[in-house]
């Protein structure tokens, strides 16, 4: 990005206007009064002055170079005023103005024509339907906000203006120190990730936040935020995602995943530190800007109260973080001053009576443990308790460690004045507990993420050409789902074992495909309307007789055809009894913004009901692929409890490689899942059971 758009020579204010409260007399005002040293021009064609500085008729007028332009004129002048900058030979503007594409299809049709200037005259632009940017280290705010930040390390950029309002007027009523401020609006030109791009090699920003409501390439937004994270903090408020998609999902894995899926696993595979709510935007911001990164996750909780010292314990169990057993000569030393009765242990608690004394020397103390790799200091006001004493102890200590010290004096009015000795020696304080333990163990998390080591793939080139056929074959016959037999095919060639199968279009068939399989076998039925079986009576299972095959082939083909009258039945597929393992669910769905969505979980009958499910976008990584399998909550019970042996962990590896790798070679599938993948002790492997392919649009 131009660095005019944030330390300009010079800055046209296009639309100034004379009468306070317009939107074009407060952004020429900011200009003005924030201590910007550069020229200002406003252009006004009525006006010989405003605010005591000379006004011009054009920007074509203007004698000198204009390095920024401001624009703030109606929707229908603003294509006109884009030309007339390029003619100017102004490479960058902040435009102001609404009623665009937020507005409606005329809105769009004039800021397609908008963006088509912009390119022609070689200009980028921030907005329109926008904010304004503020830099405070150039001291531009060539904005209509209220206010202007104290100088920091904090950058900040949002597609909603309303927001960098608010977050705005709670860093001047908290003296929060920030960089930069750039509202975004309708991004028609500048994206977030050209803002990403610019924080990240931007001197004076330590820390980035932003606030998205949807992103236009979903594959680069990974890809420039893998990159920015390895070098900042990259935190991210995202809204809008509890909707999904507006096509019925047919699968599994369609009706699981949606927005929210999609952008948390974008943001867990490109090192994207997710904010679920403002409190949390902010709150990350101020441990990230203002204290040293944990170099593990081994914390000690001090305390003048067990009650709040027990909320931040149960919170660290909630985490990735780890309450550490301090070592013996640690205790003992604190024996040597804390009260009898204090907990020695972790939290450890100093008892209501503490002085900000007993607070330094417990402080200094945990921190000796070279075990230690951070410390939250809580404090309830107590009337016994010296508040801002104590504030300034843990200030000091906090700014003479290489260990993160995070705080909690928990209150209002009595806590303030500590709170603010704090905040002003740049030790984050936290209202509650919880949110100490949350904003460390961000920084837990993100220090893993610059840390890991780079990712690896695997590939095996030469499947796709062995099944490529079968998707022409649908395609061409303008089908939605591949058949049992074209599923069967496509599976084995990239590596998963199957039951015995037999296809049976009549009772007697299906007795004598049962005999050649061997009891015990299972009956499902074959039908291109029905996708999930069991919903519509179509399986039976633990079939050991001829009679009960024959019995089972007609009440499955009669109940269905209660059930489902339109449906074709093909007939029925005699498969292999497969009994013990563990069964999962693998699965792909096509996200809009995203690409390839691979979903992992337990699987079954009731996946939709238990959602005890993780997801990433494809391509997979190894790493990525170990990570899903991990993230479940019942993954104990894959790894094996009570001394039984474990599943196939590898093997599931494998098996989400392998549909990671059928998205690359067949980027027409829509939603696909095996369910269950059934899952074998280590070393014997996966059997999918049961699968679906839907494919279309390429």
């Amino acid at each position: 990005m131009q660095k005019n758009f944030f330390n300009p020579q010079s800055i046209a204010v296009i639309g100034a206007s004379r009468t306070p409260g317009k939107v074009g007399y407060d952004i020429l005002k900011n200009i003005l009064q924030y201590g910007y040293q550069g020229a200002v021009y406003p252009i006004n064609p009525e006006a010989p002055e405003i605010l005591g500085v000379k006004a011009y008729l054009s920007i074509l007028d203007i004698p000198g170079e204009v390095g920024l332009a401001v624009v703030v004129v109606p929707p229908p002048k603003v294509g006109e005023v884009i030309s007339q900058c390029g003619a100017k030979k102004i490479d960058s503007a902040i435009i102001i103005t609404a009623g665009f594409g937020e507005s409606g299809s005329e809105g769009t049709k004039l800021e397609d024509d908008l963006v088509r200037r912009a390119k022609e005259s070689g200009m980028r632009f921030i907005g329109p339907n926008c904010l304004g940017v503020i830099d405070t280290h150039s001291r531009v705010n060539a904005s209509f906000a209220a206010g202007m930040p104290a100088t920091g390390s904090i950058g900040f950029f949002s597609q909603s203006g309303a927001l960098c309002v608010a977050v705005l007027d709670r860093a001047l009523a908290e003296d929060i120190g920030f960089s930069k401020f750039i509202s975004m609006g309708n991004k028609a030109d500048i994206s977030d990730t050209d803002i990403m791009l610019a924080l990240a090699e931007d001197d004076n920003t330590k820390v980035i936040l932003g606030y998205i409501e949807g992103v236009k390439d979903g594959k680069q937004f990974m890809e420039v935020a893998s990159q920015v994270s390895k070098k900042k903090p990259l935190i991210i408020l995202k809204s809008g995602i509890t909707s999904s998609g507006a096509r019925a999902a047919s699968s599994h894995t369609g009706a699981l995943s949606g927005r929210e899926a999609s952008f948390d696993a974008a943001f867990k595979q490109s090192g994207v530190t997710r904010a679920h709510s403002f409190a949390d935007l902010f709150n990350y911001a101020l441990a990230f800007a203002d204290q040293p990164l944990p170099q593990g996750p081994n914390i000690v909780i001090i305390t003048n109260s067990g009650g709040p010292g027990i909320l931040a314990a149960d919170a660290s169990d909630r985490s990735g973080l780890q309450l550490i057993s301090l070592r013996k000569e640690i205790v003992d030393k604190l024996r040597t001053f804390l009260p009898s009765f204090a907990s020695f242990y972790n939290p450890v608690d100093i008892l209501g009576d503490a002085s900000a004394e007993r607070y330094e020397k417990a402080l200094t103390t945990v921190l000796e443990d070279d075990k230690v790799n951070g410390v939250i200091v809580l404090l309830t006001p107590t009337a016994i308790v010296d508040v801002e004493a104590t504030a300034k102890a843990v200030a000091s200590i906090a700014n003479s460690t290489d260990k993160p010290i995070l705080t909690s004096f928990m209150g209002k009015k009595r806590v303030e004045p500590g709170a603010k000795i704090l905040m002003k020696s740049h030790v984050p304080n936290y209202s509650y507990p919880e949110e100490a333990v949350s904003s460390l163990n961000a920084m837990y998390h993100y220090q893993l993420w610059i840390n890991r080591p780079d990712k690896t793939y695997a590939r095996v080139d030469d499947l796709k050409e062995k099944v490529s056929y079968i998707f022409e074959k649908v395609k061409g016959e303008n089908r939605e789902r591949l058949s049992e037999s074209e599923v069967y095919e496509v599976l084995k060639t990239y590596g998963f074992s199957q039951p015995k199968s037999l296809f049976a279009r009549t009772s007697e068939e299906a007795v004598a495909a049962a005999k050649g399989i061997g009891y015990p076998i299972a009956m499902k039925i074959i039908s291109p309307q029905i996708i999930h079986k069991s919903d519509a009576g179509g399986i039976r299972l633990n079939l050991n007789s001829k009679k009960e095959v024959a019995d089972a082939f007609f009440d499955i083909t009669t109940r269905v055809k209660d059930i489902m009258p339109a449906a074709t039945i093909y007939g029925v597929m005699i498969q292999e009894m497969v009994l013990g393992g563990k069964e999962v669910i693998i699965g792909i769905t096509k996200d809009a913004q995203f690409g390839h969505t691979i979903m992992f979980g337990l699987g079954g009958i009731y996946v939709e009901v238990l959602k005890d499910i993780s997801f990433r976008i494809a391509p997979l990584s190894h790493e990525d692929a170990i990570e899903m399998i991990k993230e479940i909550k019942t993954f104990p019970l894959l790894r094996g409890v009570r001394g039984e042996v474990g599943a196939d962990i590898g093997a599931i590896k494998k098996s989400l490689l392998s549909f990671s790798q059928m998205t690359l070679d067949f980027p027409q599938i829509i939603e696909a899942d095996i369910n269950p993948l059934l899952v074998r002790k280590r070393g014997e492997g996966v059997i999918a059971v049961d699968a679906r392919f839907t494919v279309g649009g390429e």
